[in-house]
C-alpha cells in the first residue's frame, strides 16, 4: 500500500469490476464470507468518491479502501478482505509473513485477473 484516500469510508470498502460477471459472483462469495463487516460496490458507482484511484488500476484488480484511508489491491485486497471473515484470519496472516505464498497469490491473482472475462463464460 502506498496510496491512500483523502475521504476513507466507516468502514472496508471492496471495490470490483462491475462489467465482469466473474468478478460479480467472486464479490457476492466472499461477501457471503466477510457478512456487514465490508462493503462492496462496483468501482464504477466510486469514481468520483476515490480520484485518488486511477481508473485503469480500478480496472485491473479488486481494491480494499481501509477506514484509515489505506488502499490495498489484487491478492493482498482478497487476504486484507478474509481477515473479517470468521475462520479466515490466518490467510492475512500467511500472506503477511510468507514471501513465497505472497508471491504465488499475486502470480495466481494476476493470471485469473487478466482472463476473468473468459472465465466469466464458464463459470
Amino acid at each position: 500500500m502506498t496510496q491512500r484516500v483523502q475521504s476513507p469510508p466507516d468502514k472496508p470498502l471492496m471495490l470490483w469490476d462491475g462489467d465482469c460477471g466473474f468478478c460479480k459472483r467472486s464479490a457476492q462469495r466472499l461477501q457471503r464470507r466477510t457478512g456487514d463487516q465490508i462493503d462492496y460496490a462496483a468501482y464504477q458507482t466510486m469514481l468520483k468518491r476515490f480520484p485518488e484511484i486511477p481508473e485503469a488500476e480500478l480496472e485491473k484488480a479488486v481494491h480494499l479502501v481501509e477506514p484509515d484511508g489505506g488502499i490495498y489491491h489484487s491478492a493482498e485486497a482478497i487476504y486484507r478482505a478474509l481477515a473479517h471473515a470468521p475462520g479466515w484470519r490466518w490467510t492475512k496472516r500467511f500472506y503477511e509473513k510468507s514471501r513465497l505464498f505472497r508471491a504465488l497469490s499475486e502470480w495466481g491473482y494476476r493470471r485469473v485477473a487478466n482472463n476473468r472475462y473468459f472465465i466469466s463464460k464458464f463459470w
